[in-house]
């Protein structure tokens, strides 16, 4: 017999979690819950991953992979993820620029949620950019979008 799953993390008896693990799983239902995804794996390294599947029926299963948030870092990239889904896959062209929109989401959600964005979060940010523009660029990328032009890497 299958053991029984928490859909929602514990809370104090005032009704609010208290410690920053209890806010980071209320984080993880409520993110699931409001965008309809479900987590294929959680990840032991600090990578992630979104993508849907489109069936025949029309239906739509919206999936990440990503570190369980347990900090910072891991939440920010939870986030991320989660950001490619609530702006919307293709919605921004180049690639890079939807990039960009799903890091600027989840910087903007982890504020929004007092979650702490720390230095070593933005050094992910503007490196995972620098490193999307930069595939953009030797892919050939025509014009680059005003908002990346912060992340073109430095010619050597």
């Amino acid at each position: 017999m299958p053991a029984a799953v928490r859909t929602e993390p514990l809370k104090r008896q005032n009704g609010r979690p208290g410690t920053m693990q209890e806010r980071y799983d209320l984080l993880v239902v409520k993110m699931k819950q409001k965008y309809g995804i479900r987590v294929r794996r959680w990840r032991k390294s600090m990578s992630g991953v979104a993508w849907e599947v489109h069936y025949r029926d029309g239906s739509v299963s919206r999936l990440i992979e990503s570190p369980y948030p347990r900090g910072p870092m891991s939440a920010a990239i939870f986030l991320h993820e989660i950001g490619h889904h609530a702006i919307g896959f293709r919605r921004y062209r180049p690639r890079c620029l939807e990039e960009y929109h799903a890091w600027k989401w989840a910087v903007e959600e982890m504020e929004n949620q007092g979650i702490l964005v720390t230095e070593r979060v933005k050094k992910r940010m503007h490196d995972s950019l620098r490193y999307a523009v930069a595939k953009a660029m030797r892919r050939g990328l025509k014009r680059l979008p005003q908002e990346l032009i912060p992340y073109v890497p430095e010619m050597k």
